[in-house]
């Protein structure tokens, strides 16, 4: 009777981080499909800014402040996002519950500052092909700065539990921070596009 090689396996780990992680690979390619819809409402902005030699349509300028404020607020929490991204690979509960209490606390802050970011744009989302390019981008933005931070509080409630000492939650905070990074990173040409692109124009 052949007998079939057997190899112990019972030593592997039960979870992993980044590529490591079936997880990681789903988060990725929710990215690749926001990030096409992103680019999408980019490039049809940009296309009805090439029809019109005035792309504003005589409308006042937005008031970038708000925007700004985002922005400062967004690129600050990439610190406390990859010191966090450290302590989930090392596995330590105590650093991962603060750090998740923290960049759930500065991903509200921007939910915040932009609730007064849409009346700053001065114009409303029915007005004219501008104002409704402008309540588009700043619409997909918002919602998934929502999505992302309501994750966020949900896994650091977890990470308060029982659950938090299951392994497979810091796999979880390392997609959470890789997450939090695309959602920084479409904000800036979001924001070139809405408070400068015209200025410059």
């Amino acid at each position: 009777m052949n007998q079939r090689p057997a190899a112990d396996l019972s030593g592997l780990p039960t979870f992993g981080h980044g590529p490591g992680s079936p997880t990681w690979w789903g988060t990725l390619g929710f990215m690749a499909l926001e990030g096409t819809g992103f680019a999408l409402a980019a490039g049809a902005y940009l296309y009805l800014a090439t029809l019109w030699p005035n792309w504003r349509l005589s409308a006042p300028e937005p008031n970038h402040w708000p925007g700004t404020i985002v922005t400062l607020l967004l690129i600050v929490s990439l610190v406390p996002n990859h010191m966090l991204n450290r302590y989930a690979k090392e596995c330590t509960i105590g650093p991962v519950r603060i750090g998740m209490v923290v960049m759930s606390l500065l991903g509200i802050a921007p939910l915040i500052v932009r609730w007064f970011e849409f009346p700053a744009l001065n114009i409303y989302w029915d007005t004219n092909a501008y104002g409704s390019m402008l309540w588009v981008l700043l619409g997909l933005h918002t919602t998934h700065l929502i999505t992302d931070v309501g994750d966020t509080i949900v896994l650091t409630v977890l990470m308060f539990t029982h659950h938090g000492y299951n392994g497979r939650r810091f796999g979880d905070v390392g997609d959470n921070v890789f997450y939090w990074d695309f959602v920084v990173l479409t904000w800036i040409p979001i924001y070139l596009l809405i408070y400068w692109l015209p200025r410059w124009g």
